[in-house]
């Protein structure tokens, strides 16, 4: 398809899988049978856990797995909904009244975790010992107890999670459905946020600095919302924090993410390290490729001259993502097939629509679904691949069941990337040219900065920021400093920066969803450049190792699934060979444009 066409046909989800609309009566017994079901619970354990043999606790527990599928089926529906339709207030008060109801359910809850973790370890050890049927769960237990030393008297905890709809819950929505609202004047159109992020991809570099533009003025607007809410929810974090005795802003993430803080540690410095080599000597030579002295904000992203903008239908896209699969794993191609054909995925445009893309697992007993924007280019049909990846990551998984299903963020974006990988090496096989084969290659690479590079200094954002809110409140000029600090070094001297690029912090929707999230791209970049070596190196066997690893979910941790493949994130030269991979790539493209 030309790069003209602006309207490529793309499917829309069906959600009957999990309820039919929002009155749908299945949805109104579940719910109603989760909260019978829940006090019934509380009746039959609540005070009586370290009292119970080991058959009796593997029962509490499946009751407990059981109840949770219920209400995770509940909220992915009103959740899905909610992502797809921001703009219509019926779908917003849905969304708030589910979470309402399943928030009172689940506060009924919090002494299941909380008296696990009062189980003395050599008592809880011996009940494992004895039952086998306890003993499934022991994957579980070990992430439940793993935050014991920073776990809350239980009324404490309780209030927390009873208020937390109307706290935290509730600034994460204001900014969704203020960013959902929000339309960026562009000649005689007001585009949505999708729309005009795609303006920066275009070749025109007028359309590109009046996009640019659009955006900052947009932003600037609301720029003083987006701070409150930054400071909010950041004050919000450092309070319960230093409740929960956390020794940095970031150390709860990396619990979440069952990775200790060194090797986090090691990671971020291992990228803000290799910042001159990767993105510092790309970004030189893309001013160089596209004739300029400098690179504006908005020329980050630009097609090359050898671009020819091509947009690929989405019939095409599922045609190359699919034999990308297949040629590495029929069996994963298969899983991928039952996306496409049962509309578990959501890729038209419009208006109200979350601008990004994700794949939501929803419950083992169902299917994942995925929702992205699609308009036809390359990177488009990258994320397709990525999401996909989640997607058939999450069904390997589900057969853990729901407590044990679920990935730790750092390992979740392994499949992703992997896909992302397979369906590059597709795309570049198939490239006509060598002009194309040098388009599809930078645009690798940028994708690879975009993932690495980019998210790293998101990272750095965000540390600094909490860092000075515990000090005191940021201003917007404040937050802006911090900002432009941070890309100045990461993005390196290629660039100059506007002073209108000073908002473009505000529309980052992971710093409200899920602070310190972003590093997990860098982490599984790396982490799948060198589980690709791996299979480069020796295919043989690799499939049914790499299957396994998906498989077994949240049970291993990272240096149990790596080892099989003789990686180890621990260790200081584990990073620096993932990054390699790209600096490679970098070199490649130069030679290639030298000849």
């Amino acid at each position: 398809m030309s790069g003209a066409a602006r309207s490529i046909e793309a499917p829309t989800w069906d959600l009957r899988d999990l309820y039919g609309a929002l009155d749908d009566p299945a949805l109104t017994r579940d719910l109603g049978w989760a909260a019978t079901e829940a006090q019934s619970l509380a009746d039959d354990y609540r005070g009586r856990l370290a009292a119970l043999d080991g058959d009796a606790l593997a029962t509490l527990i499946r009751r407990y797995e059981e109840l949770s599928e219920r209400i995770g089926r509940v909220y992915s529906f009103a959740s899905l909904r909610f992502a797809a339709q921001r703009e219509d207030p019926e779908v917003g008060r849905f969304f708030q009244s589910t979470q309402e109801r399943i928030n009172a359910i689940t506060t009924g809850l919090l002494f299941v975790t909380l008296e696990l973790n009062r189980i003395e370890d050599a008592s809880l050890e011996a009940l494992l010992e004895q039952s086998a049927a306890l003993a499934r769960y022991r994957p579980w237990l070990r992430d439940v107890r793993a935050y014991r030393p920073h776990q809350l008297d239980d009324p404490i905890e309780e209030t927390l999670h009873e208020k937390s709809i109307t706290g935290r819950h509730a600034w994460v929505r204001l900014f969704d459905e203020t960013m959902a609202e929000l339309r960026f004047p562009f000649g005689d159109e007001r585009l949505t946020s999708a729309q005009i992020f795609d303006k920066l991809q275009d070749k025109d570099r007028h359309v590109r600095r009046d996009a640019g533009a659009a955006v900052a003025g947009v932003l600037g607007e609301r720029t003083r919302l987006f701070a409150r809410i930054t400071n909010t929810l950041a004050k919000d974090k450092q309070i319960e924090d230093g409740w929960r005795r956390f020794g940095q802003p970031i150390s709860s993430r990396n619990l979440a993410n069952r990775v200790e803080d060194e090797v986090v540690d090691a990671l971020i410095g291992a990228v803000r390290k290799a910042y001159p080599k990767l993105s510092h000597r790309y970004y030189a030579l893309k001013a160089r490729w596209l004739g300029l002295d400098k690179l504006a904000h908005y020329d980050r992203n630009a097609p090359l001259p050898e671009d020819d903008d091509t947009r690929m239908g989405w019939d095409d896209a599922k045609v190359v993502v699919l034999d990308a699969y297949r040629d590495f794993s029929p069996e994963l191609s298969a899983i991928l097939e039952r996306f496409f054909e049962h509309r578990w995925i959501d890729a038209e445009l419009r208006p109200g629509k979350d601008a990004g893309a994700f794949c939501h697992p929803t419950v083992p007993s169902v299917h994942p679904y995925v929702l992205m924007n699609y308009q036809g280019r390359a990177r488009d049909v990258m994320t397709l691949a990525h999401e996909l990846g989640h997607g058939v990551h999450q069904v390997l998984a589900g057969e853990q069941g729901l407590l044990m299903a679920a990935t730790p963020l750092t390992l979740a974006e392994t499949a992703s990337v992997f896909g992302e990988q397979l369906t590059f090496r597709r795309l570049l096989a198939a490239a006509p040219d060598r002009r194309r084969r040098r388009v599809l290659l930078a645009g690798k690479i940028e994708d690879a900065l975009n993932t690495v590079v980019r998210q790293i200094a998101f990272v750095e954002f965000e540390r600094r920021v909490h860092a000075k809110r515990r000090e005191a409140e940021l201003t917007v000029d404040e937050l802006g400093d911090v900002w432009m600090d941070v890309q100045t070094e990461s993005l390196g001297p290629a660039f100059y920066f506007s002073d209108d690029y000073r908002v473009f912090w505000s529309y980052i929707p992971h710093f409200i969803h899920v602070p310190f999230y972003v590093y997990a791209y860098a982490f599984g970049d790396c982490l799948v450049n060198a589980l690709y070596a791996a299979y480069d190196r020796e295919p043989a066997g690799f499939e049914d190792r790499y299957l396994d690893l998906l498989r077994a979910g949240g049970t291993l941790r990272h240096t149990e699934l790596l080892a099989p493949f003789g990686l180890d994130a621990r260790d200081p030269a584990f990073w620096d060979r993932g990054l390699d991979v790209i600096a490679r790539m970098i070199e490649q493209l130069e030679t290639d444009l030298s000849q």
